[in-house]
């Protein structure tokens, strides 16, 4: 159990949005993702914590999306997105929450989310969301960077396969935080 205190946490859940939790994920499906991730939210809310819902949206025509040079793009071309691809899954938001859009993996970079979260008070953040070795990692990257306690709830994350969520969950992201389950993070006042 991780007991942590509510006036200084926040959930942080990472692109729980319909086009992304479309995906074939593994080593946890989209639909467990998203119920444990809902129960998670509901915990943080009760206990007067912030819940940080992140999604990634890009222009029609990705004028602002990241152009670096890469060997293998995970930008799909901008005809195959359906509509709502950006929109979070459905029952997940409510009014209370915050709310984050990035153009890019990370959370941090070029968003208001820094800004939200100290002047909240928060000092640890409760990473969830997919894809593990993608926006998650990176989050979680740049909260430790940015001095926050970071915890990463391995049961509400995902990946494009089961290796990629591995070789973080092993290897990253006990060099960042803490790694537990959404059951064992505990709120306290």
């Amino acid at each position: 159990m991780i007991s942590l205190p509510a006036s200084t946490t926040a959930l942080v859940l990472i692109d729980l949005q319909k086009g992304i939790m479309s995906y074939q994920l593994e080593p946890h499906a989209s639909d467990a993702i998203l119920s444990r991730s809902k129960l998670l939210a509901q915990r943080f809310r009760a206990a007067g914590a912030p819940v940080v819902l992140v999604n990634v949206a890009f222009a029609a025509d990705f004028a602002d999306a990241v152009k670096t040079p890469v060997d293998r793009s995970l930008a799909p071309p901008t005809d195959s997105r359906p509509a709502n691809w950006s929109e979070l899954c459905d029952d997940l938001a409510e009014p209370s929450d915050l709310r984050v859009t990035k153009r890019q993996w990370g959370a941090f970079y070029g968003t208001e989310l820094d800004l939200q979260l100290r002047r909240r008070g928060v000092r640890t953040i409760v990473l969830g969301g997919v894809a593990t070795n993608m926006g998650v990692e990176s989050t979680a990257r740049a909260a430790h960077e940015h001095g926050y306690g970071v915890v990463v709830a391995e049961d509400v994350t995902s990946s494009l396969s089961k290796d990629m969520h591995d070789f973080a969950f092993e290897k990253i992201f006990p060099m960042l935080g803490r790694v537990t389950t959404s059951d064992a993070v505990e709120l306290t006042n």
